[in-house]
């Protein structure tokens, strides 16, 4: 069994040419994919606006945060679902009605115990281990665990001593510890709302919750992460490839004023701030948001932060040994920090954020839903969704007005994903006091990839596995994950976009170590790989 510690190479040819591109940008901050994959043109997608059940996202103070959307699929056909939080109004389900390779068609499911109020967000795993993804809801008030009973119905999970209470849940991931029979869960909270002292400098904990045992089947009461900072996201990965997945917290500085930063928890078993002494570096901004994935190659998760102003392409510094990533240069062109059309020139807002390779180039481009948080001032008024498009030198341009995603409506949450099992990624859009969106990507004639895991027993959904493409010249890794994005993001198949490529070899490193072997696949279809 080869060990998660060091990422594996699937080919000496990678090896090699990976050297040849660490020694090329030994001076740089970072070299991202341009040194690995083949001089394709970058072509610019079109995404056509489709309609869309009615639903908005609404509410008072508590609810210009959040607006989050959870992408799964319910009923086994393989068929994303989309579940969007509704504020003060009902949260609702959409089903996918699409023909598969078809036009995009969903329709309002009947109410049930998902149609919930006071929703911030949502998101999809599989808890009890049944084959059925369940759904974990966000509330500024109680949050929910809802079980999926299959054909897109739920009922309240029962038996799982969940103690949930009052607090405003902005953030949310999850991840199996060991051969834990439970995922751990981790809520990121908000403003404490019954401080008196508050909403300035009274930030609530993060509240971690383990099961009761490695083969318990209800969970302990919930550890307090203290200090919280006002975490808008969440995200559990294993950033240094030892089989262990920590927790990154993104936290809004616009409420924890001073003293608070971005902050990674070490999931040891009394959890620990990660601090100076190992190589984290203290980092502040208004943060919103959390993408991630190896961006050059290396084996090690990359991120992107939204926030107010710049948002931040932070790539993994391997050498350094520590928890520590630093930020690309401006000429990347990722800040994404003012609108591109509109004509506001002040400073722009970030909300979720998503990788995807959006024309099946090879290259991953990022996603950013953007909007006022209301009525700031300082800040854009006409803020449209940022769509960067990676090009063969590693740089990224702005294609979100050619490509007609390029809304002035507040964006919120947001999925990056394929709904009609086509190979292109299409986009939904949850808008704070405005209609949600939805756009179909009309293809750009790359090769692509679908992959679906089924993994071990409790883990279903191989959370905590990585995935190796072995393209020839060059590898691809991916970690799969719960959590991420701004309150809601996707659960179901990794797409990868090939470019050229139509022949590759696959393999899967799962969550207990376990090396899967190489498989021989070809492009442009969807692959089960089963633990």
């Amino acid at each position: 069994m080869q060990s998660k510690k060091s990422p594996p190479s699937p080919s000496k040819d990678w090896l090699g040419l990976r050297g040849s591109r660490l020694s090329l940008c030994a001076v740089a901050v970072s070299c991202l994919t341009a040194a690995a994959v083949a001089e394709t043109p970058s072509a610019s997608p079109e995404f056509l606006p489709k309609p869309f059940p009615h639903h908005v996202y609404d509410g008072g103070w508590e609810h210009y945060v959040g607006g989050g959307v959870a992408s799964f699929d319910c009923n086994g056909d393989a068929l994303p679902e989309l579940y969007a939080a509704g504020g003060a109004n009902a949260a609702q389900l959409m089903l996918n009605r699409s023909a598969p390779g078809g036009e995009l068609r969903f329709e309002t499911a009947p109410t049930g115990p998902q149609s919930l109020t006071d929703v911030t967000g949502a998101y999809a795993l599989d808890i009890d281990g049944d084959q059925i993804l369940d759904l974990v809801v966000l509330r500024a008030g109680p949050d929910q665990l809802l079980r999926g009973l299959g054909n897109c119905q739920f009922a309240p999970f029962e038996g799982l001593n969940f103690q949930t209470g009052p607090a405003w849940t902005t953030a949310f991931s999850a991840t199996w510890e060991g051969g834990n029979a439970l995922p751990t869960l981790a809520f990121g909270t908000y403003v404490d709302r019954a401080n008196p002292n508050g909403p300035f400098g009274t930030c609530d904990d993060t509240l971690l919750y383990r099961p009761e045992g490695p083969q318990g089947n209800t969970y302990a009461p919930p550890q307090h992460l203290s200090p919280g900072y006002c975490a808008l996201s969440a995200l559990f990965s294993d950033w240094n490839r030892d089989g262990r997945a920590d927790l990154r917290l993104s936290n809004d500085r616009h409420y924890y004023v001073r003293g608070g930063e971005e902050q990674m928890w070490a999931m040891e078993g009394d959890p620990r701030l990660y601090s100076r002494e190992d190589g984290w570096e203290p980092y502040a901004l208004w943060g919103m948001g959390i993408a991630a994935r190896d961006m050059d190659g290396d084996g090690h998760q990359d991120v992107y932060l939204t926030s107010m102003g710049d948002q931040k392409l932070q790539m993994f510094d391997a050498k350094t040994g520590g928890p520590v990533w630093r930020d690309v240069t401006y000429a990347f062109g990722t800040t994404a920090h003012r609108p591109y059309t509109g004509g506001d020139g002040r400073p722009s807002t970030g909300w979720h954020a998503a990788f995807g390779d959006v024309n099946n180039d090879g290259r991953d481009d990022i996603f950013v839903a953007k909007g006022n948080v209301e009525q700031m001032p300082d800040a854009a008024q006409k803020d449209p969704n940022n769509l960067l498009l990676q090009q063969p030198n590693g740089r990224f341009v702005e294609g979100g007005d050619a490509a007609g995603i390029a809304s002035l409506h507040r964006g919120r949450g947001a999925a990056l994903v394929d709904l009609n099992l086509d190979g292109q990624l299409d986009l939904a859009v949850v808008n704070r006091r405005a209609k949600m969106e939805l756009w179909q990507n009309q293809g750009t004639g790359g090769n692509w990839l679908l992959v679906n895991l089924e993994g071990p027993a409790h883990n279903s959904r191989a959370i905590g596995a990585f995935v190796e493409l072995d393209l020839g010249d060059r590898a691809v890794f991916r970690e799969i994950t719960v959590g991420g994005g701004h309150a809601g993001g996707p659960a179901g198949d990794e797409h990868f976009g090939l470019g050229t490529v139509d022949h590759l070899r696959l393999r899967v490193i799962w969550p207990d170590g376990r090396t899967g072997a190489w498989q021989e696949v070809q492009s442009n279809r969807r692959v089960t790989v089963a633990y």
